[in-house]
């Protein structure tokens, strides 16, 4: 038995994958931004079953000098209705980590599959795509 095929949407996925960039003053608030960056990894996308930094959603970590966090990230579509949800899966997973966090919902560039990352794509394929 074979394993389904992906959807035609996916054949691409991992081929350009986003990198998050990371923008904070000094060293202690660049490590306080990969932080943030693990624990955004924890954050599951209800649509599509894999994280949200590994689909390629977060696209800048920022920490400012008071450890507040800036998020810029996009939604796999501008009709995603999902934005609160994901916004409260945030507030939950960095409680405690930031002092504050804001989002900046951007839609450039648009996501693409392309944005997944290699890791996306195992977890793609665990989930039963034929990628």
């Amino acid at each position: 038995m074979t394993a389904p095929s992906a959807p035609s949407s996916f054949k691409n996925a991992g081929k350009n994958p986003t990198k998050t960039r990371i923008a904070a003053p000094d060293e202690e608030k660049r490590a306080l931004a990969r932080k943030v960056l693990d624990k955004l990894s924890e954050i599951i996308d209800p649509e599509i079953g894999i994280d949200l930094v590994s689909l390629g959603l977060v696209y800048k970590v920022e920490i400012d000098e008071l450890e507040r966090a800036i998020l810029t990230m996009t939604l796999t579509t501008p009709l995603c209705p999902l934005s609160d949800s994901i916004e409260n899966e945030i507030a939950h997973a960095l409680w405690g980590t930031v002092s504050q966090f804001k989002v900046d919902w951007t839609f450039s560039p648009l996501w693409s599959v392309e944005n997944i990352s290699q890791e996306g794509v195992e977890q793609l394929r665990a989930l039963g795509a034929g990628i």
